[in-house]
């Protein structure tokens, strides 16, 4: 009975870690979880910012799954090199050893006053306030489950039982290795496992190097999450994490019959016993990290000979299912998906057009082309689709959605124009004939390059939610487009005047950029007129009711 109840209490303890990292993980999200995005995708142009932002990112999220998961997104869309995102993982490694270090420094009195304050927060009427509770609550969970661990595992220093799996653990250390590794899968999270580790370590005689192996295990078991998670995805995805966890994996084989010389090291080194486990992981993470740092190149194109390339996409709709037509709040939502799909593909032929422009390389158009044929073919599926859909009519909310849909994917389909047409052949004209911008006319163009596909972005979620702060910040931003738009082309005269040779042999490329720039970004801002003019906030013209001057 006893036995019975140290199990369920320590089980207990674990399930409060899990549920204390899954709240921070949505607090932060929620909170923070734009700009954590934004400065994954942008925080990676070299390899040591690149290795931060993972490193931050993960702390944030408590998760190098999330992060791991964030970051193939990005590379699928060519926000971010392979070779970087290799190095993001690298960093989110060690983020989520310091996270295990902190929980570690004997803090967790502290979690009562935390979740207070988390609570507090949680209350306000402010989401992002409410959101930062949240994450302050989980944190607080985090430091009171590490409390009922160690008081969960307390009895089991005199178990027989215990000892003797401990004696048989300890004379195989692959078989601890895979245990450890396992239940990090299981529970998705070697952060919990490493936290287990600590507190068993602290109430049982575990060897050191036992811990070392167990703490390996619990690593490696940590690669395998993102690597389910990204099967079914695209091929740069899954080579991503495929990647990573051959990192962890060869670093484990290695460090693996070190484990006693590295447990030897470590005490040596005078450093506390009790904080062993989480000592590795830190300094085997940092350690992996400096070593495989140099390969990360040899990686990804191993990764790419591994992991064959996907089939070609079809051009066709995916989620316009003809039997919902009976159904028109099913058939609204398909269609939905569908323009959602399409801003995704928006999206990619931007940052191709701004990956070739930046490196002035014309390899990211070659697929701007097939890109626009898709966008035209599923923009017209999608009118057909809804025109079917009306045909019984439609009532007032039905109604106005469905031209919402049909207004945005018209919208997109000019956008993916103005980006083949316009943005392209610019950019073909600048590579070809060897021109380069002015430094200061470059990063106009690039700032506006990147608050283009940041709008895209918010446009995407306002057709999504329908959210009015978000469709009136969209709306205000258009403004802030015009004053860049006629800064930049005042700058670039300015320029012409002082004579620089850069800016006369780019002028009529830098202001035609410009003009197709600000011109997205009206067809973008135009997502939130209908939540706009549903809110009345509207006026049908820009014109001032007051006379003309004499």
């Amino acid at each position: 009975m006893q036995s019975t109840i140290v199990i369920i209490n320590l089980l207990g303890a674990v399930a409060l870690l899990l549920y204390g990292l899954a709240q921070v993980k949505d607090g932060v999200t929620r909170a923070f979880g734009a700009r954590l995005r934004t400065g994954l995708a942008r925080g990676t142009r070299s390899g040591l910012r690149s290795f931060l932002s993972g490193l931050f990112a993960t702390i944030a999220l408590q998760s190098s799954t999330a992060t791991a998961l964030t970051v193939a997104s990005f590379v699928e869309r060519d926000l971010i090199r392979p070779r970087m995102a290799q190095i993001v993982l690298l960093g989110a490694n060690v983020g989520t050893a310091i996270t295990a270090w902190i929980v570690a420094t004997g803090i967790e009195w502290l979690s009562p006053l935390i979740i207070l304050i988390g609570l507090v927060l949680h209350r306000s009427r402010a989401i992002p306030r409410q959101a930062a509770g949240t994450a302050l609550i989980g944190v607080g969970l985090m430091l009171l489950s590490l409390h009922l661990l160690g008081l969960a595992t307390e009895p089991m220093r005199q178990s027989p039982a215990l000892g003797a799996f401990i004696g048989m653990l300890d004379n195989a250390w692959p078989v601890a290795m895979i245990l450890a590794a396992g239940l990090a899968f299981v529970s998705s999270s070697s952060l919990a496992v490493v936290v287990l580790i600590l507190s068993l370590a602290a109430s049982a005689s575990l060897s050191n190097g036992l811990v070392i192996a167990l703490i390996l295990g619990a690593n490696f078991g940590g690669a395998l999450p993102p690597v389910m998670a990204t099967l079914s995805g695209p091929a740069s995805a899954r080579r991503l994490t495929l990647g990573n966890l051959i990192v962890r994996g060869l670093g484990c084989a290695i460090a693996l019959p070190l484990a006693g010389y590295g447990a030897d090291l470590l005490q040596s080194l005078s450093f506390p016993p009790q904080k062993l486990p989480v000592d590795a992981h830190l300094l085997f993470n940092i350690a992996l990290a400096l070593v495989a740092w140099p390969f990360v190149g040899l990686l990804s194109k191993l990764m790419t000979r591994l992991v064959p390339a996907d089939a070609e996409v079809q051009a066709g709709p995916v989620f316009l299912d003809p039997q919902a037509l009976s159904t028109p709040v099913a058939a609204l939502a398909n269609a939905a998906r569908e323009v959602l799909a399409v801003g995704d593909t928006i999206e990619r032929m931007l940052i191709r057009a701004e990956n070739a422009f930046k490196r002035n390389d014309l390899t990211p158009l070659a697929e701007i082309t097939l890109l626009e044929t898709q966008v035209d073919s599923r923009q017209q599926a999608v009118k057909l689709y809804l025109s079917r859909l009306g045909g019984d009519g439609l009532d007032g909310d039905n109604a106005r959605r469905s031209i919402a849909i049909l207004d945005y994917v018209i919208n997109l389909e000019h956008i993916g124009d103005i980006v083949e047409k316009g943005l392209c052949e610019q950019v073909r004209k600048k590579v070809t004939h060897g021109l380069s911008f002015s430094d200061d006319g470059y990063e106009e163009l690039k700032s506006f390059f990147d608050l283009t596909i940041d709008n895209l972005r918010t446009a995407q979620t306002v057709f999504q939610t329908g959210d009015y702060q978000l469709a009136r910040q969209l709306m205000e931003i258009k403004v802030e487009v015009r004053r860049i738009e006629k800064r930049s082309a005042e700058r670039h005269l300015e320029r012409l005047r002082t004579g620089r040779p850069e800016s006369l042999r780019t002028s009529s490329l830098h202001l035609d950029m410009l003009r197709d720039l600000k011109r997205i970004n009206a067809h973008i801002v135009a997502v939130a007129h209908p939540i706009l003019d549903e809110s009345g906030v509207l006026i049908e013209s820009r014109l001032r009711h007051a006379e003309p001057r004499a």
